[in-house]
């Protein structure tokens, strides 16, 4: 061996060793990495779900107390009409010349064509209209609350409101005070006190006031019965807000 190759030889033994790479460590860095990107997208998710469903329980419970006090007012337009059918059925002994009491007889004048208007709390679906009505995720609670609100209860507005037929004052407030005004009894005070009694009626007169209390009396026992079938609803998805929660 030459000189030189000795020296070629030597300078190899003492080059250093290459290092190396430390793959694992990089892996584990990457698998960190990977866990925090995919737990913080997860924790964003879980954030955003859970902000959506409070802002769905918030609307839920605001339509909730809505139809809490539209069921009420529900209540008392029922109890008006029904009123009214008790004074239909007054006026239709009156009329047929059967005993009556006349105690409160200016009430039972009033009550006989007394109209009613449909008071509706929107606020609530209002809000969820805002918002998104997808917001309610419960696609059956959603669609019967929007039915609620854009058919029943508008149904009930119009009857109430414009439905000539629910008219009761415009309607037959005029025959009954023409026909029956000479009966009502007066006091000094201009205070209605009673009837005379028996009623001298013509068969034009007679016919005119039952036909009257028959459209009085058929188009109240119409709007009672939808007003019932409105009224379970409301029950119905006050119940199903319940059990949302």
């Amino acid at each position: 061996m030459t000189q030189q190759d000795q020296e070629h030889s030597t300078s190899q033994k003492h080059q250093p060793l290459r290092k190396r790479r430390p793959y694992g460590r990089f892996a584990f860095e990457f698998l960190s990495i990977f866990i925090a990107v995919i737990s913080a997208f997860a924790l964003n998710n879980w954030n955003d779900d859970r902000r959506d469903r409070n802002a769905e329980q918030k609307i839920l419970t605001e339509i909730q107390h809505g139809l809490e006090q539209d069921k009420l007012d529900i209540q008392l337009n029922i109890a008006g009409h029904e009123v009214g059918l008790a004074a239909c059925d007054f006026w239709n002994k009156v009329i047929q010349n059967q005993p009556v009491s006349t105690d409160s007889i200016s009430r039972k004048v009033i009550r006989l064509t007394r109209d009613f208007i449909a008071i509706q709390n929107r606020a609530g679906y209002e809000s969820l209209k805002s918002k998104g009505l997808e917001t309610i995720r419960d696609d059956s609670l959603r669609l019967d609350i929007i039915s609620i609100y854009e058919y029943d209860f508008a149904t009930l507005k119009t009857l109430e409101e414009a439905y000539d037929e629910m008219q009761f004052h415009r309607n037959y407030v005029s025959d009954f005070h023409s026909i029956l005004g000479p009966y009502l009894l007066w006091d000094d005070q201009g205070e209605m006190v009673g009837l005379k009694t028996p009623l001298q009626l013509t068969a034009v007169e007679k016919s005119t006031l039952l036909l009257d209390l028959w459209k009085i009396r058929t188009n109240r026992n119409f709007i009672l019965h939808y007003y019932g079938q409105v009224a379970e609803k409301i029950d119905d998805i006050i119940n199903r807000i319940k059990d949302s929660h």
